[in-house]
């Protein structure tokens, strides 16, 4: 099994006829199950036309109709990515998985109160990966975003983390040692973000062939502390847990616009201590992480 996707999610490339939508819509066509899941495209201004063999439609909603896609992924620059997040949300797809990096703050709030508003009336609720994140792969099946395909391998472990480059470690690690991965997850760097590392190892935690997982987080903001007394009362499987930013200064952003401590419990020696009183294997080195989660299991 695996998590958010699989060999037969179809999806929906939002702003795929751009430099970007195009290159990473093909890197993801040539991986595993990828000619298949990926069925449509997105642009008004290009709506009949095709690229790559993929049908392109004005709107997300003729192409889920046509196609019965259930996930879109995202690649419209940072001014117009919030109005497709919520183009996405109103054709009631399942998963919007928005790469874009750099999004306005304002921007991102706004959709997120919509996303609320319009699930407290009832509405369907769609799952946000992202913005400003690497994607979501399930090995050896399907891949959606930006991670290099050739470092995944199928196995029981999964992973999730706020950084793109330190999922590819932590993937990397599990590929070298044979013991592969269910599905890895990016959420995301951003502050205003969509799925948490909390929903996250809600997912994992439900899927019997995850035997364990590796949470990487970040310094700033509550989410990995949130998810580490989550899994406390909930989570019977192993977990190890790595935190980047040991060294960095309170007050200065880190890289990722969410990067940004106060120097109280979003700290990385702060979120470190949590994890390991919710009963995480935590390290400070980011090499070790494939090697505890084989002794763990």
């Amino acid at each position: 099994m695996s998590i958010l996707i699989n060999k037969d999610t179809k999806i929906i490339t939002q702003g795929m006829t751009g430099k970007t939508g195009q290159f990473h819509t093909e890197k993801c066509q040539e991986y595993a199950n990828g000619k298949n899941c990926f069925v449509a495209g997105v642009n008004p201004k290009k709506a009949g036309e095709s690229l790559m063999g993929i049908p392109i439609f004005g709107t997300v909603k003729d192409a889920a109709a046509e196609t019965g896609a259930t996930v879109s992924v995202i690649y419209v620059p940072p001014p117009g990515a919030a109005a497709a997040i919520w183009e996405a949300v109103e054709a009631d797809l399942d998963l919007v998985v928005c790469i874009t990096e750099g999004i306005p703050v304002r921007d991102m709030l706004m959709v997120r109160n919509r996303m609320k508003k319009r699930e407290a009336a009832g509405g369907k609720k769609t799952l946000l990966l992202g913005p400003n994140c690497p994607g979501v792969i399930t090995p050896d099946e399907v891949k959606i975003g930006i991670m290099p395909g050739h470092i995944h391998r199928k196995g029981r472990i999964g992973v999730v983390s706020r950084s793109g480059t330190l999922t590819y470690e932590a993937v990397g690690q599990l590929t070298e040692i044979g013991l592969g991965q269910t599905t890895a997850v990016g959420t995301g760097g951003d502050p205003i973000n969509g799925l948490k590392h909390i929903d996250i190892m809600r997912l994992f935690n439900d899927d019997p062939d995850t035997y364990a997982v590796i949470m990487i987080g970040e310094i700033g903001g509550p989410d990995e502390a949130d998810a580490a007394v989550w899994c406390k009362a909930n989570m019977k499987k192993p977990i190890v847990g790595f935190i980047a930013g040991v060294t960095a200064p309170a007050g200065k952003r880190m890289g990722h616009a969410g990067a940004l401590i106060s120097g109280g419990a979003d700290t990385a020696d702060a979120k470190l201590a949590i994890m390991e009183e919710c009963g995480f294997t935590v390290t400070r080195d980011p090499s070790e992480m494939g090697k505890l989660i084989k002794k763990l299991i």
